[in-house]
């Protein structure tokens, strides 16, 4: 065999080796969002956001529900969320404008679904108070939305991106 031959078979090896190397390492190219229920995402914000000592002795005070169509207008601000789980932490009752939502969508869907949050949000339907802040992230399948106080809105948003 001469020398050209044989280059082109270390090449061709080579290219071989690159591309099984490759397709190994791929893996998911989609983020799936955090794992685990929404509600287990809810304790981990509240565990891990850099909340002052009120809100968090205030924390007692406050239930995680599953979203129900009974309670999706009033906490959405719509009906028109297509989702397959959400959930939203509030006090059970109090003066203070606050929830904080977590829905999981399809991951095609999550853009019009925070599109739909961003225009049917009502940080004013509180008697008396209006949450100062509205902030929609996402993670992969999963909408972060809260509407509170700047310092709250701002730690659990933290604590959810850093999940």
């Amino acid at each position: 065999m001469n020398r050209n031959g044989i280059r082109s078979r270390m090449i061709m090896l080579l290219v071989g080796i690159l591309m099984v190397c490759c397709t190994a390492c791929g893996g998911e190219t989609a983020s799936k969002g955090p794992e685990g229920s929404l509600q287990d995402i809810m304790a981990a914000l509240y565990a891990n956001a850099d909340l002052d000592a009120d809100f968090r002795e205030g924390l007692d005070y406050f239930d995680t529900l599953e979203l129900t169509d009974d309670l999706e207008s009033y906490i959405l601000g719509t009906d028109e969320i297509t989702y397959t789980e959400g959930v939203v932490s509030m006090p059970k009752m109090s003066s203070v404008a606050y929830q904080c939502v977590l829905l999981r969508v399809d991951e095609a869907d999550v853009e019009t679904a925070k599109e739909a949050l961003k225009n049917s949000a009502d940080p004013d339907k509180w008697v008396c108070v209006s949450a100062e802040t509205t902030l929609i992230e996402s993670r992969g399948d999963v909408i972060f939305f809260i509407m509170s106080g700047k310092d709250v809105a701002y730690a659990m948003n933290s604590a959810f991106q850093s999940l």
